[in-house]
């Protein structure tokens, strides 16, 4: 009896090819995922010798993009995204709208049709979550300030897409493909999709917070490690799945909101590491499956139009991002990172271009050429990532109307001067103002201690001065920020924020200005404790330290005032 294989075949393929190619490009110093794409398009149909399946390719990769998703969405609370709307909802809608309309301008210099254009740009202009998610963790800002805007900005492109998805078919007559409906299914497709999503996200945040995290439980009670590792693959998949075929919500989107329902259990953590090894070998197949598109021909046909492409995608949007996030008068580190995460392309450009084309209205080269775009992006973005840092430098050196943007226009980068001076004498200096930061506050003003907080948050900063709680807004690794939080007059420097990427110029800063002063910092990681001890001589808290401490200590007085068993 003769067994199809082309399923095993294809992932041997992809992985093992993968893995040889992936090991390649770091000895070459590379990003490993210039190997995995590299893979993709030498066991892609574009290229002679072995061919793999490329649909079961597309399909496994789909499996990555909802697993990696759903990690997200386990780091990713409900108020995380609160925090940002105020950034990541006005700049994602302008910057695809920005972006759109330039790829409607090429297009059209090209002689494309209006609806051709107008799907091209919609493809170049949202970011690939993936990719970003890759970049931010190699980097360790996931969880930072600059990676929840980022992240934040990523969900709302990929709702608005998943609107596009929606009304481009009823939209697709007037545009100039094959028409799938009148005048009237435009506000009705509109209507259906809102009442869709919201049925959906309302669903998981009213019955999925109490119901999944309950149902973890109750697997994790059982004992059995395997039987937990499939509870959590199975409820991301199965309610990305369901989100599909129910509500019509992308399969990304469904396994983020698993993921942020299931952190409200407290065995995430544990989930998190138990999926970890599924995600990064599903990962490294959503690449490869990307590779497996792409025809290297357009390159040497058309290599005009790629760098058309491909200067929209690297520079156009993410310009247009960098002058909307200052103009929302946020740090220029926030604008450079948002800048470099939204310099790629990916799933979501895929899925357009091939409605486009099935409606009628994107021609072939149009596709080919997104691919183009998007293989060349992906292979770039790691490296401009690197970038961060030295533009930020050279931009604060070189460029004083960056500085000029950054601070001077700013009236929450500065404190009002009606704060009385006795409350800016000898006051604590709160860097951060997270889950962490906020119990320190509370603590400190149950106290009677005077404080001012430092936080890169512009909605938080507007909020803490309306309940007459002085705080700055900006990056307190940079002088400005904590001089105007009267750092040389302080007592102590609190650092309560989990990226501890600036904490050595915090530290410096304070104590150049105050030697006397005594700081604080928190930390998750060990080697990272003890370097910061050595360098800086401020006390450094562990999390899991503390938190064994706490425990501890109250296992103790609990069995001092415990009655003696057998007493009488």
């Amino acid at each position: 009896m003769e067994h199809n294989i082309s399923l095993i075949t294809t992932i041997a393929a992809a992985l093992g090819l993968g893995l040889l190619l992936g090991m390649l490009a770091v000895k070459l110093r590379l990003p490993a995922l210039v190997g995995y794409l590299a893979a993709g398009v030498i066991i892609g149909p574009a290229t002679p010798g072995f061919v793999a399946d490329v649909q079961l390719a597309s399909q496994l990769a789909e499996i990555g993009v909802m697993l990696l998703m759903f990690g997200v969405g386990l780091h990713f609370s409900l108020d995380d995204l609160m925090e940002v709307k105020g950034i990541a909802l006005p700049g994602a809608i302008l910057q695809i709208a920005v972006a759109t309309l330039l790829g409607m301008g090429l297009a059209h210099w090209w002689g494309w049709s209006m609806g051709a254009g107008l799907v091209f740009g919609l493809a170049l202009s949202v970011a690939s979550t993936v990719v970003l998610l890759r970049a931010l963790e190699d980097r360790g800002e996931l969880d930072s300030f600059n990676g929840r805007i980022a992240v934040g900005w990523l969900v709302v492109e990929d709702l608005v897409t998943v609107l596009v998805l929606v009304l481009l078919p009823a939209l697709a007559g007037v545009l100039g493909g094959k028409s799938e409906g009148g005048g009237g299914s435009l506000w009705m497709a509109l209507g259906t999709t809102l009442l869709q999503v919201g049925a959906f996200v309302a669903l998981m945040l009213i019955v999925g917070r109490k119901l999944f995290p309950w149902f973890l439980w109750r697997v994790a009670k059982t004992g059995s490690r395997e039987l937990f590792t499939l509870a959590v693959i199975a409820a991301a998949v199965g309610i990305a799945y369901g989100s599909s075929h129910l509500f019509g919500v992308s399969f990304a989107l469904g396994a983020f909101f698993a993921g942020m329902v299931l952190r409200e259990s407290e065995l995430s953590h544990r989930a998190a590491e138990e999926t970890l090894p599924l995600r990064d070998a599903f990962s490294v197949l959503f690449f490869v499956s990307v590779g497996m598109l792409f025809d290297p021909r357009v390159l040497v046909e058309s290599p005009l139009q790629v760098l058309g492409v491909l200067a929209i995608i690297l520079f156009g949007k993410s310009l247009a991002a960098f002058a909307l996030v200052l103009a929302l008068r946020y740090p220029l580190n926030t604008a450079i990172t948002v800048s470099a995460s939204l310099a790629q392309i990916g799933e979501f450009s895929f899925i357009l271009a091939a409605l486009g084309m099935s409606l009628g209205l994107l021609p072939e080269m149009g596709q080919n050429l997104i691919l183009a775009g998007a293989i060349i992006s992906i292979a770039v973005n790691p490296l401009m990532f690197k970038t961060v840092g030295p533009l930020q430098d050279w931009l604060r050196k070189r460029s004083p109307l960056a500085r000029q943007l950054e601070r001077s226009t700013d009236p929450l980068a500065e404190l009002p001067m009606s704060v009385e001076h006795d409350r800016l004498t000898g006051q604590v200096v709160l860097v951060g103002y997270g889950r962490v930061g906020r119990r320190i506050a509370d603590e400190l003003t149950r106290e009677g201690v005077h404080f001012v907080v430092a936080e890169q948050n512009r909605d938080i900063v507007e909020e803490l001065r309306k309940r007459d709680q002085p705080a700055v807004a900006g990056n307190a690794g940079e002088p400005a920020v904590l001089i105007q939080a009267h750092i040389a007059r302080a007592s102590m420097l609190v650092i309560a924020t989990p990226d501890t990427f600036h904490v050595r110029a915090m530290i410096e800063t304070a104590k150049a200005l105050n030697p006397a002063i005594r700081c604080v910092v928190r930390t998750h990681n060990e080697e990272e404790a003890r370097l910061l001890r050595e360098d800086t001589g401020g006390t450094v808290f562990i999390g899991e330290h503390e938190l064994a401490k706490s425990m501890t200590r109250h296992v103790i007085e609990t069995l001092e005032n415990a009655p003696v068993v057998g007493a009488h």
